[in-house]
């Protein structure tokens, strides 16, 4: 297996916390959220590996839904 580079490293290590926040969410709504990131993550799978922009700003925009949908507050997610 290829090494993975970091930008790599860093999308994947997003993904995992997205699945871990899932997680902590109520046992009704868990699902709704992991669904969410799956389809987040395919949605932008098309991204060249080469275009660095566009995948610095896609990491920047997960973390701060990331933090955001970890809110204690918020439930569920559509």
């Amino acid at each position: 297996m290829a090494r993975l580079s970091g930008l790599q490293r860093q999308v994947l290590s997003l993904y995992r916390k997205c699945l871990r926040e899932a997680g902590k969410k109520p046992i009704e709504t868990r699902e709704n959220f992991r669904a969410y990131a799956r389809a987040e993550f395919r949605k932008n799978s098309s991204v060249s590996k080469k275009d660095f922009g566009a995948i610095e700003y896609l990491l920047r925009k997960g973390q701060r839904q990331l933090e955001m949908y970890s809110s204690p507050g918020i439930r569920n997610i559509r």
